[in-house]
């Protein structure tokens, strides 16, 4: 099943039942007074935070979603049944504008709940219009109809880690090494055309699809996927040492700087996460290169390590390193 991130839907919450007319009927009395009932609430429309990221994809034919009417009144002054309200699972992460009125609504955390349509008020009956003047009222009221709207729904993953960078820096292969994920690899350009996922020891890292220069401006796969990056509470920014290839350096320094600043374009907030750099593919160079790119690296970043997915050793270690990084920011 394809991963969504953005969808259109048109929801509505329930109608309001009517009132209705009835008469109380009494041995040897043809009619002994008003018995209508109140109609019952029409159903209030929720959106409710569900940890599944890939629940979106649920509603790519089904795009209108209806909440229960609330019944009519009945006879012997019986109120008609409120409606059972509606809850819309959506991920966490979620983004929710209304459309017709703009208000936006968004979900934080598993289980969270958001009122978005209110039902409409039940009708009232005969009865309800009893008074000592009017003994036999033939007043009621129609239920009101309840709110609908067209909504646009967006996703911004909510992960632990968003592993960042440009294409073919390796993410996606670092996400399936250290977690049960099973991404898609290539030596290509945006192997990655969706977000992956994966949980280490109850953290959830996000692979997100290749940067390149520009997409704060919307190139490449753009401000798609880097909105996904803005809920994680830290950024993985992972660096190919095929930079170094040659001995040069400048070009792994100017590989990070070239990520670093689509990031502080696109959100001064996301250029403010806890960011740890790792540097990819060791086995392409020898020992003397990484210790030069780790040296150089370190001038702008704290925590830098380094790995390549055929070291088991190296593996672990950032795999554990990432964890207690992870622990503290928890």
């Amino acid at each position: 099943m394809a991963f969504i991130d953005e969808l259109d839907l048109h929801l509505k919450s329930g109608n309001g039942g009517d009132g209705v007319v009835r008469w109380r009927h009494e041995k040897g009395k043809e009619l002994s007074g008003p018995s209508g009932g109140n109609g019952g609430r029409g159903a209030d429309f929720y959106v409710r935070a569900v940890r599944d990221n890939a629940i979106l994809a649920r509603y790519r034919n089904d795009k209108e979603f209806t909440a229960e009417n609330g019944e009519a009144g009945m006879k012997e002054s019986r109120h008609g049944k409120d409606g059972e309200d509606y809850f819309l699972d959506l991920p966490i992460g979620a983004i929710i504008t209304n459309k017709n009125t703009g208000r936006v609504y968004s979900l934080e955390k598993d289980g969270e709940t958001v009122l978005i349509l209110h039902g409409g008020k039940g009708g009232l009956g005969n009865e309800y219009f009893k008074s000592s003047t009017n003994r036999s009222p033939e007043e009621f009221t129609e239920g009101k109809k309840g709110d609908e709207a067209d909504f646009y729904i967006e996703l911004e993953l909510s992960a632990d880690a968003g592993l960042a960078g440009f294409p073919n820096a390796g993410k996606s292969s670092i996400l399936n090494t250290l977690t049960n994920a099973s991404a898609k690899v290539g030596a290509y350009p945006f192997t990655t055309l969706e977000p992956n996922l994966g949980d280490l020891f109850g953290f959830v890292l996000a692979d997100i699809p290749g940067l390149i220069e520009g997409a704060s401006e919307g190139k490449g796969l753009g401000h798609n996927f880097l909105r996904h990056i803005k809920r994680t509470k830290m950024i993985v920014h992972c660096i190919s040492l095929e930079h170094i290839l040659e001995g040069k350096t400048k070009d792994l320094v100017d590989a990070y700087k070239a990520i670093r600043k689509e990031l502080e374009v696109y959100s001064d907030e996301l250029a403010k996460k806890k960011e740890v750099v790792v540097l990819t593919k060791t086995d392409l160079v020898d020992e003397k290169q990484i210790k030069s790119a780790v040296t150089a690296m370190k001038k702008y970043c704290d925590d830098v390590f380094t790995m390549s997915i055929v070291d088991d050793k190296a593996i672990k270690e950032f795999g554990d390193g990432l964890v207690k990084i992870l622990r503290k920011l928890d």
